[in-house]
């Protein structure tokens, strides 16, 4: 197997387009906690570790090098050495950071979801918590970790010379026509591309959207305004997103098995096929693999579900859409001279897309 760093994309590498759909596999490698429960640093358990080898022969079996975005505790645990460090060798993954700031240390903010999200930190914290676990990560496996996630999509995307700096050239961290500006003071996806993009012509650091899009006859209207109106607290609580997305006419859908069917998941990208897009990335949450590890898999048989669902749409994309596995890292050297991946000029992110994205 080549080396997963540098795997080729497909064909289309160098001509400046992609002409097939490609897929990338993103996992959110994490602690288990209560989903709906105060954040706490004493819910470190990562037991879930020891199921992923579940889901990784699934993604080997299409040929797919998932990137594990690792968070502090499964680094610190001795089993991740052991885990990741055969499939790093083989070159059967991508081992990457996500930051939970709750569970990273050093430890010298109060725990609260507002701080919860890594862009509420002050930056001088934020940069000390990640160089942390990024130290952790080069000890423990001997890879230099390229590609990130900021816990909870909290990211500040100002603050992108700090990625840079410490070595990072994917964030996996923009979720597109989302808001979690009441859910704690995060920040505001909408007004984002829900496409790769750059925000300057440097190209330091490759943004690669997670696969959620709007999909149904009021689309185009719902990526502006009326988006945010109708996915907004108010209309939530009017039930006005299920009945639109009952009808047809307005889905948010993104690219997972986690409470998302087949059907589902065929739909979101048969219509960004059609809108002209080319790159995907399927996320999921590693502790999605053992029963109870999630609130998506309460026993043994949601687990097997999940892997069924996982293994029907690979098959569709790379059957009947023939569609091409590749990496974060491989898209990131494709893109730098694509026209797929738009780079941002001065003023691009503007109104709540430029204001909300650091929530004072």
């Amino acid at each position: 197997m080549p080396d997963a760093a540098n795997l080729p994309a497909s064909e289309d590498a160098g001509s400046g387009r992609l002409s097939r759909p490609h897929l990338c596999v993103i996992l959110d490698t994490e602690e288990e906690f209560d989903w709906g429960g105060p954040f706490s640093r004493r819910h470190a358990s990562v037991n879930a570790i020891e199921h992923l080898g579940r889901g990784h022969a699934l993604f080997r079996r299409f040929g797919l090098v998932p990137a594990y975005l690792v968070d502090y505790p499964i680094i610190d645990d001795h089993r991740a050495a052991g885990v990741f460090g055969p499939w790093l060798a083989a070159g059967e993954c991508l081992v990457g950071a996500q930051l939970h700031p709750w569970v990273t240390p050093p430890f010298e903010e109060v725990v609260c979801p507002f701080n919860s999200y890594p862009c509420n930190l002050d930056p001088a914290l934020e940069q000390r918590k990640l160089a942390v676990l990024t130290q952790r990560i080069m000890e423990r496996l001997g890879v230099v970790p390229r590609v990130y996630k900021a816990g909870r999509y909290g990211l500040d995307i100002w603050r992108e010379a700090m990625l840079a700096d410490l070595g990072y050239e994917v964030d996996t961290s923009v979720l597109p026509y989302r808001s979690f500006a009441g859910l704690g003071g995060g920040p505001d996806f909408f007004g984002y591309p829900d496409r790769p993009f750059w925000t300057c012509p440097s190209r330091r650091v490759l943004y690669l959207p997670v696969s959620q899009g709007l999909i149904g006859p009021l689309r185009r209207m719902g990526r502006g305004g009326l988006g945010q109106a109708v996915f907004g607290r108010f209309s939530s609580r009017l039930y006005i997103p299920g009945m639109l997305a009952r009808f047809h006419l307005l889905e948010r859908i993104m690219l997972t098995p986690e409470g998302v069917s087949f059907e589902e998941m065929r739909r979101l990208v048969d219509s960004q096929l059609r809108d002209g897009a080319r790159v995907f990335a399927l996320s999921l949450h590693s502790p999605s693999f053992m029963p109870g590890g999630t609130p998506y898999v309460r026993s043994e048989d949601d687990v097997a579900a999940l892997l069924a669902r996982t293994e029907r749409f690979l098959e569709h994309f790379f059957g009947a859409l023939g569609g091409v596995a590749t990496t974060p890292l491989a898209l990131k050297a494709m893109l730098e001279g694509a026209a797929e991946a738009r780079v941002l000029g001065p003023g691009a992110l503007t109104g709540e897309a430029a204001r909300e994205i650091r929530v004072v």
